[in-house]
């Protein structure tokens, strides 16, 4: 699942990228494409035909240009990764100066999968948290080394709760 915003409006994209197919705002669609060069590609969705041009990529503030039909169009992309950091109070930008983590909502500390003083990788497991009957995975944000566990397995935690230091 993918946040999309442009300028003029902002969307949920779900994609299948193996097959072009997917939803926007939970209505499906299908594209037929063909890569015409590197970053060039003629795509027709519900019988209209498309030539997109990809002009500029942007990692590290996820914006991607793109020239659609000659109309250059930017957008913001935020990825699955992106929405769990932002509900931690965690920007991307801002990922290597994260220092601790907090609970992301109220539940229980279902399990701690890591330990003081050990180095961990971006996407590794840290806790599972169990909240409305769902276990959640929070994962890592980026490299970094555990400095203290406060929070304990079998605690209930509030939303924004300190659980963890890193270093």
């Amino acid at each position: 699942m993918y946040n999309v915003k442009t300028q003029n409006e902002d969307f949920v994209l779900n994609i299948d990228i193996s097959n072009l197919n997917g939803e926007i705002n939970e209505k499906p669609f299908i594209l037929d494409s063909k890569k015409i060069q590197d970053g060039l590609y003629h795509v027709i969705k519900d019988n209209k035909s498309y030539n997109i041009e990809i002009v500029e990529i942007e990692e590290e503030t996820k914006t991607v240009t793109l020239k659609i039909n000659g109309t250059e169009y930017i957008s913001v992309i935020k990825d699955e990764k992106d929405i769990l950091l932002q509900s931690l109070g965690i920007s991307s930008s801002t990922i290597k100066q994260v220092n601790q983590l907090k609970a992301p909502m109220p539940g229980l500390l279902r399990d701690i999968l890591v330990s003081e003083g050990q180095e961990v990788k971006t996407g590794e497991i840290l806790i599972v948290l169990e909240a409305m009957k769902m276990e959640n995975n929070i994962k890592s944000p980026s490299d970094l080394k555990i400095k203290s566990i406060v929070a304990k397995k079998g605690d209930t935690v509030e939303k924004n709760q300190l659980i963890m230091l890193f270093e």
